[in-house]
């Protein structure tokens, strides 16, 4: 991973870390549900939540789980982690830091690794994926949550350029196609996959990640000039909140 973009990483989140605790869009969801429900049988398992942000996913798995170890880049979002968790009593959970591309385990060392909104900013997705496939024993799952590209090119360039001009450490989002093939070349299986819609509220959506305004406005002209085709896929609305696609899955 280089320097730069680890670097843009934290810069970008560290300071977020509050925003991303207390956003709606991260703290609840049909995918965090739907967590529970495939974490109902793992009372014994040790998960590692990779790129765990503000902890919304660990704060799910703790209480189904054995042990979770929350695994971030930024410290500020792990410092949030940590308090969070001691406010809810959640003593299983532990913190570790560094990127997804690294992970400073053994082999074999966990039964699940989850990730939820964080792929997208992964600098060597293939990196990554090798070395979750590592830290996984014999028989371990993969469950990962994100916003998933529609795979249509018109439709795939609108959703990278508006999330880029957001967030300028957003490397990609992959489509249910890329992730599947991604996946399965690192010798896991798919055995369960749901795509779903997230609507994203256009104020708080930029606020988030403190977006200058100029470039507000320059997401703003992008949605006020697309296609009808983009503006249906995306459900824009007149004050700029729009639908993203999900994906969800878990992979053995």
């Amino acid at each position: 991973m280089s320097n730069h973009h680890e670097a843009l990483v934290k810069s970008q989140f560290s300071g977020q870390a509050a925003a991303y605790l207390q956003s709606n869009v991260h703290a609840r969801g049909a995918d965090l549900r739907r967590l529970a429900e495939w974490l109902a049988d793992d009372a014994q398992a040790r998960l590692l939540d990779v790129g765990c942000g503000a902890g919304h996913a660990s704060f799910t798995a703790s209480p189904l789980v054995a042990e979770v170890t929350a695994y971030d880049l930024s410290e500020g979002m792990l410092e949030v982690v940590e308090q969070e968790a001691q406010k809810r009593g959640m003593s299983n959970i532990s913190c570790a830091q560094g990127p997804a591309e690294i992970l400073p385990f053994a082999d074999n060392s966990f039964d699940i690794v989850i990730s939820r909104y964080s792929a997208h900013h992964w600098h060597d997705i293939q990196a990554a994926l090798m070395e979750i496939r590592r830290v996984l024993k014999p028989g371990g799952r993969f469950i990962l949550m994100d916003i998933a590209s529609p795979g249509k090119a018109m439709l795939n360039v609108w959703l990278q350029t508006v999330e880029m001009l957001r967030d300028p450490s957003h490397i990609h989002n992959y489509s249910q196609g890329e992730w599947l093939s991604m996946v399965n070349n690192r010798g896991m299986v798919v055995d369960k996959l749901v795509g779903d819609k997230l609507h994203l509220e256009f104020s708080s959506w930029v606020a988030r990640m403190k977006t200058p305004e100029n470039i507000v406005e320059a997401i703003r002209y992008l949605q006020d000039k697309v296609s009808d085709e983009v503006r249906t896929h995306f459900e824009i609305a007149a004050d700029g909140s729009f639908v993203s696609d999900t994906i969800m899955f878990q992979a053995r």
